[in-house]
């Protein structure tokens, strides 16, 4: 998802990527023209940070990286080891766990219903996939101006807590997926019939 999003943001963004995996980071960075630096460095020097890490890692960093004032984009499924469901019920999210870690940070859930197959894809196909957004004040904007330029459709959730929503609507498409065989070439969508 991170390497997807990176591809997507290329010469839209000034990217800073940053990753366990350094090699790896500065490999992509040099083929889409982005900085590549230490994950501290990056979070120092970001304004915006994606966390494309599975559940368990996006809370360690949220509980041990300085991202005070940082606008925080979650893009977790809290799934349980073996994949056959997630962590949580309705009573909380990946989201708002790690928004309690991030002191200071403003967490946004976004990205968690598509696959990382629809980052691949071309801009015109995904034009009208929505990215479903859930989070308060104005780092909603600003992370809609990011899916956005990611070339995707914008549809907010209202604030954080709607992510105890999204990300079973993750774990639906996970399911339709994988486990129904429908593929990785397909999100949910919201449609309006007329009169």
């Amino acid at each position: 998802m991170g390497a997807g999003l990176a591809r997507r943001l290329a010469g839209k963004r000034d990217l800073i990527l940053a990753s366990r995996n350094e090699a790896a980071a500065t490999s992509l960075a040099e083929e889409i023209g982005a900085a590549s630096v230490p994950i501290l460095s990056a979070v120092a020097e970001a304004d915006i940070l994606v966390l494309a890490l599975p559940y368990a890692s996006a809370l360690e960093v949220a509980g041990t990286a300085p991202l005070q004032a940082k606008i925080v984009v979650d893009i977790t499924n809290p799934l349980k080891p073996d994949f056959s469901g997630l962590l949580f019920g309705h009573d909380t999210s990946a989201a708002e766990e790690i928004q309690r870690r991030a002191e200071g940070a403003k967490v946004v859930k976004a990205f968690n219903t598509i696959f990382a197959e629809l980052l691949a894809a071309p801009a015109k196909q995904t034009a009208n996939i929505p990215v479903f957004l859930a989070g308060d004040d104005d780092a909603v904007e600003t992370a809609a101006a990011l899916v956005r330029d990611a070339d995707f459709a914008v549809e907010k959730t209202g604030s954080l807590d709607a992510a105890r929503l999204l990300e079973p609507l993750g774990m639906l498409n996970i399911r339709l997926g994988y486990g129904l065989g429908r593929g990785t070439a397909i999100a949910p969508k919201w449609a309006s019939v007329d009169g």
